[in-house]
């Protein structure tokens, strides 16, 4: 299936500095795909490529294999709901949502169908006359999409729309969206600098680093399967170690860390190529504290040096070999929770799947 929108060797600066550089990537009909990245990565800066705001300095943008690189934004079939709302204060909703296609010239039967149809969408039937400053942050939100909605593009960009939110509200509108996306089955192009959001929402992450593509891969891939120290710090990836030495020995690597730890990790789906660093998330160990046999396939010995109460878990934090901080996440509601103190000897244990090797 042909891809319906498509980045080839896009550039981008501004004056001297490199925003965006090399991008590469094909997106598909009907996925959400999310940029994620730390402020200053160039995540909105090639939303506004694809919307016309900006144009690359080199490279070429595709929309349904037409090239639209150097197009305006109103001859692109991309619309952009954006953080702000945008929403024209003097407009009730109805008008608002109508604005766009009444500039397509359709007579007012199709506009009034069309309308209501994405107002019913989002269950905001009833507000037709209501204006921006009689509404929630939420129900202007749900303006904002469905007036993008109405006019049909081939691929709607989403530049944090959900930033201005509360937290509560925002967990809301990030399941109503899932579900709207789903619904009409639209390409979604998103962009946020959270990693929980962009985990919930895609179905793929693009996640960029100084202008450059990083990693590309599913929420799980990107979450459990870092390709760099980068990606697994900004993904939370709480334990990182530098390693010391690599040795291959049958279908396993053995790896030592800086401060002393033997760890063991499976050979399959990890890199042949160099690698530097070990890492694995802190609810993925198990705290013992007796040697659990051979249960698993790494086993640590440490004290616990601190613990941090946080309502479901608790996380502690356990110096083991040469003053090396393991963070260790476990559910409060695990039938299998030990009790730990401070200063207790433990054992931190875990499976080789669950640990990663990355350069």
């Amino acid at each position: 299936m042909a891809p319906v929108l498509e980045f080839r060797g896009l550039r981008k600066t501004f004056g001297k500095q490199v925003v965006l550089e090399d991008i590469n990537l094909s997106v598909c009909a009907g996925e959400f795909l999310t940029f994620l990245g730390p402020s200053g990565s160039g995540k909105t800066t090639l939303l506004r490529l694809v919307g016309g705001f900006e144009p690359p300095d080199e490279g070429h943008i595709f929309l349904q294999g037409e090239e639209i690189s150097h197009l305006p934004p109103h001859k692109r079939r991309v619309n952009t709901v954006f953080q702000s709302y945008a929403l024209f204060p003097h407009l009730n909703v109805f008008q608002n949502v109508a604005f766009g296609l009444q500039n397509l010239g359709l007579n007012k039967v199709e506009i009034g169908s069309r309308v209501r149809s994405v107002l019913e969408m989002v269950q905001l039937t009833g507000y037709e006359l209501r204006f921006p400053s009689q509404l929630s942050g939420g129900q202007q939100q749900r303006v904002a999409l469905v007036r993008a909605l109405v006019m049909q593009p081939a691929v709607l960009l989403l530049d944090e729309p959900l930033g201005a939110l509360d937290q509560k509200l925002r967990k809301q509108m990030q399941s109503e969206l899932k579900a709207l996306q789903r619904k009409v089955g639209l390409t979604f192009v998103f962009v946020t600098h959270d990693q929980e959001e962009a985990l919930s929402l895609s179905d793929r992450i693009v996640v960029l680093n100084q202008g450059r593509l990083e990693q590309v891969g599913s929420p799980q891939e990107i979450y459990d399967r870092p390709k760099s120290r980068f990606v697994a710090d900004f993904m939370g990836m709480q334990n990182i170690f530098p390693l010391a030495s690599l040795q291959e020995n049958g279908e396993i690597y053995r790896c030592w860390t800086q401060g002393g730890q033997e760890i063991h990790v499976p050979k399959a789906n990890h890199p042949t190529s160099e690698v530097h660093f070990f890492g694995i998330h802190p609810a993925k160990i198990r705290l013992k504290r007796t040697p659990p046999g051979n249960h698993f396939d790494n086993i640590l010995k440490g004290i616990i040096r601190q613990g941090l109460y946080l309502g479901s878990t608790h996380t502690w934090a356990v110096e083991a070999g040469n003053c090396e901080t393991w963070m260790v996440a476990q559910s409060l509601y695990d039938s299998s929770d030990e009790g730990f103190s401070l200063q207790d000897e433990v054992y931190l244990c875990w499976d080789g799947n669950n640990g990663v090797l990355f350069s």
